[in-house]
């Protein structure tokens, strides 16, 4: 892929800047001020009344020939002592005393000059990491939460529903930066009507990489990580800080990213080249003998690694090398990346020997792989320390763990793939740093685009959410289709393999394709059979099935607005799939009504998100309903194949620069089909205020923290049901929902339903019906429109008397 794959706006002089800045990283072991201090001391004692409230009873040793078997607790430490456990410290670590700038060393950017290496050096991460990680070490804070599963229902009661920004598509107002505009506090008083709870900011630290001196731009949108230090093309670290601050006054959290699968080609990435301490420990790297250099193609003087085809990849494999090809090549375009592996120009080392290295890439070049099994341990403890200084330092409340599922690779039979997706050590690690996140306080999310059997692996003991890759692409594949079949078979599967929704991520559009990479059918269960469209296909014949009618609907002449991206899915917003969901082929000067239409069918699938237990989350190109922008306005974005930046528009949620026709990243401003969040949220029957009711619905019922207890079949292929049990107890939430364009008569049938019970419905408490003894109801929904009822279980008959002094009745939450 292009080097310079980042809008032309994004300035390499602010880059550079902060990389001469990130050349004064200090220690910093103390608190920075007195407040801090105290409520450090005073959070540390906030567990001294756990033991009183438990009384006063003495507890018995152990005689000497008792046999103490030890057992986890019936209920956790979160759980029996809640109430006293001490409130998330404000972050108090600083890693940084100042952020003065300093001049560049003088000399030549190269390996024998020591003022380069230790410029080097004093910016990398794991230098960093290694400063942070001492204020944590020996503090009693350390002991405070519980670490050891995963808690998703708690991470669900921090914030439950998201927004998920994307840094370099927001406009702003002028003058402000990224950060600060997300401390606004107009912009949260507008989430807080909304239902918003969450903001996930995005990767907003230093990306990309450099070349002696020089900064070169990010390569994958500012997720290929250099730095610890906040990029200031989005703000600083005191506005970052300050974001946090706002977001507790609305009782919101702040989301940062960490990248646990690789980092850009930054500091740390030049030390290793050089073969400098650790450093080399951090990747997947091999270094060739120079007599084997006749097997590596050549670099050309203007890069600094070119990738290997299949031939070279196989003779390095034979030479004992690498272990050659995987699974899959992820980016996959012929004479660009034809495998995972790359190879490096000469590169000289503090020690005056020239080395080439062969190193793992699962993504772009830019991207080289971490190494979390490696006797050095330094990429554990970069990635470690790059988490606590978002908790810690930021003051972030949770983390996105990204690129997580491909931290373990095996070299396996001759003539056989290596072993790099669903491998243990990729469990094992994601135990290390989700337990870790969970020890200070926060909670985590891990976009894993694997198999459910994965997702459940590394539920078990990772992250505390999942992104719910299975059903994205389904539930567009209903919409694209009118059809619910393959959207209910993947909500049963996931049920089956135990991948419930309340662990899950439910999301629109967020700054990736629509993924329709259909992982778990196309690998692990590709020789399992399915039952789908009246025949039985093997899971392999089902994804081929299923991708074809995306393709099919949403991309091509009919909707010309959307493009395919690789094999991984289609780059498009929601907005833009619906329109060719609708078969508008012209979205330039769309009418009133289309935009009726539009407005319906988003709502229809933010339904189908949002109310079902687990995390809501949408975009601001939801929230405004924004539309893919033309190729032509980007092409040196996407004439290297990655059409996903057609998807990535700017936007104003708050009118706050009307004119503006760029972010500050260099975006083109999308057209917006809704308007702004204060018109919105004056006008009724806007998408916004639509939305807002719903989610006001979701947390007055509990929905989120719910527990989806069948996915029955239905009586008509254009509807889907879900039935959901309401916190434990016998009153259900049954959601049905219409995917196709008419108007639908059908029967909601699940063996769950009680009979004779009184089906409301959740938003204006009107009777709808009462379930018959075939545990059955009837219902009409007209086309991409949604019903969310309130089941309640009729009063005891005559011959089961209710408890004396008990009153039954058939109402809905306050």
């Amino acid at each position: 892929m292009s080097q310079d794959a980042f809008p032309s706006g994004a300035s390499a002089d602010a880059t550079a800047d902060a990389t001469a800045d990130a050349s004064h990283a200090t220690d910093a072991s103390h608190v920075t001020d007195a407040s801090d201090a105290s409520d450090a001391t005073d959070a540390s004692h906030a567990t001294d009344g756990a033991a009183s409230a438990e009384g006063s009873g003495e507890v018995a040793e152990p005689g000497p020939e008792e046999v103490v078997e030890h057992e986890a607790p019936e209920i956790t430490y979160a759980e029996q002592f809640f109430p006293a456990r001490p409130r998330r410290l404000r972050p108090r670590a600083r890693l940084r005393h100042v952020d003065t700038p300093r001049p560049l060393p003088g000399g030549e950017p190269v390996g024998t000059n020591p003022d380069y290496v230790q410029w080097l050096a004093d910016q990398s991460m794991l230098a960093d990491a290694t400063r942070i990680s001492g204020q944590f070490s020996g503090q009693g804070s350390m002991w405070q939460n519980p670490f050891a599963y995963p808690a998703p229902r708690r991470a669900i009661e921090t914030a439950s529903v998201w927004y998920t920004a994307y840094p370099i598509s927001q406009i702003t107002p002028p003058g402000k930066s990224f950060l600060a505009t997300l401390g606004d506090r107009g912009l949260w008083e507008s989430f807080q009507r909304i239902g918003i709870r969450a903001i996930h900011t995005g990767p907003v630290k230093i990306s990309g990489g450099l070349r002696g001196y020089r900064p070169t731009p990010s390569v994958d949108g500012h997720f290929d990580r250099i730095s610890t230090r906040i990029d200031p093309t989005f703000g600083t670290e005191e506005e970052f800080r300050q974001m946090c601050t706002v977001a507790a006054e609305f009782g919101g959290t702040v989301i940062d990213d960490i990248v646990p699968g690789h980092t850009g080609k930054g500091a740390d990435w030049r030390l290793a080249e050089m073969k400098v301490g650790d450093y080399p420990g951090i990747y997947h790297m091999v270094e060739i003998d120079p007599h084997d250099w006749h097997l590596l193609p050549e670099v050309p003087p203007e890069r600094d690694s070119v990738n290997i085809d299949a031939e070279t990849e196989a003779r390095l494999e034979k030479g004992g090398y690498i272990i050659g090809r995987l699974q899959r090549v992820i980016f996959y375009a012929p004479g660009v990346k034809d495998t995972n592996w790359s190879v490096t120009r000469e590169v000289v080392g503090p020690d005056g020997v020239s080395r080439r290295w062969v190193y793992l890439h699962y993504f772009k070049q830019g991207q080289p792989s971490i190494n979390w099994l490696d006797p050095s341990f330094a990429g554990m403890k970069l990635v470690i320390g790059d988490a606590l200084h978002s908790l810690g330092d930021l003051g972030s409340g949770a983390l996105r763990l990204d690129a997580n599922g491909f931290l373990g690779v095996e070299k396996t039979t001759e003539g056989d793939p290596a072993w790099s997706e669903g491998h243990p050590l990729s469990e094992a690690a994601n135990q290390l740093i989700a337990g870790m996140v969970r020890k200070v306080g926060g909670f985590s999310f891990q976009e894993l685009n694997l198999t459910i059997d994965d997702i459940k692996a590394f539920s078990d003991t990772g992250a505390d959410l999942s992104y719910d890759f299975v059903n994205r692409p389904a539930y567009h594949h209903a919409l694209a289709t009118g059809e619910t079949e393959f959207l209910r078979l993947t909500l049963n599967a996931s049920l089956e393999l135990g991948v419930h929704p309340v662990s899950l991520v439910h999301a629109l559009q967020n700054h990736d394709e629509m993924t329709y990479e259909l992982v778990h059918f196309a690998t692990l269960h590709k020789d399992q059979v399915y039952d789908y469209r009246g025949a039985q296909l093997r899971g392999e014949d089902l994804a081929e099935v299923v991708r074809g009618d995306l393709q099919r609907v949403l991309t091509g002449e009919q909707a010309p607005y959307n493009l395919v991206f690789t094999t991984n899915g289609i780059a498009s917003t929601i907005a833009s799939i619906i329109c060719a969901t609708l078969g508008f082929t012209d979205i330039d000067a769309l009418t009133p009504d289309q935009i009726g239409q539009v407005k319906q069918a988003h709502l229809l699938v933010a339904t189908f998100n949002a109310m079902q237990p687990g995390v809501f989350a949408l975009s601001g190109w939801d929230l405004l309903g924004a539309l893919t922008i033309p190729g032509a306005s980007i092409s040196d974005l996407i004439n290297t194949g990655d059409t996903r930046w057609i998807h990535r528009g700017a936007y104003d949620l708050m009118n706050w620069a009307p004119g503006t026709e760029y972010s500050q990243s260099g975006m083109p401003r999308a057209t917006c089909l809704y308007g702004a969040l204060p018109d919105q949220l004056a006008d009724s029957d806007s998408f916004a205020s639509q939305l807002a009711r719903m989610l006001d619905v979701r947390e007055r019922y509990g929905i989120a923290t719910s527990e989806q207890v069948d996915v029955p079949m239905v009586s008509n292929k254009a509807l889907l049901v879900l039935v959901h049990r309401l916190d434990e107890g016998e009153t259900l939430h049954v959601s049905v929902m219409n995917f196709g364009r008419e108007e639908v008569h059908g029967t909601v049938s699940s063996a769950h339903l009680p009979p004779a019970a009184t089906v409301l419905d959740m938003f204006t408490e009107e009777h709808v019906g009462e379930v018959d003894d075939l545990h059955s109801f009837s219902v009409t929904l007209a086309g991409h429109t949604a019903l969310s009822l309130y089941v309640v279980p009729a009063p005891p008959v005559a011959n089961e008397p209710a408890e004396p002094g008990t009153e039954v009745r058939a109402t809905v939450p306050a």
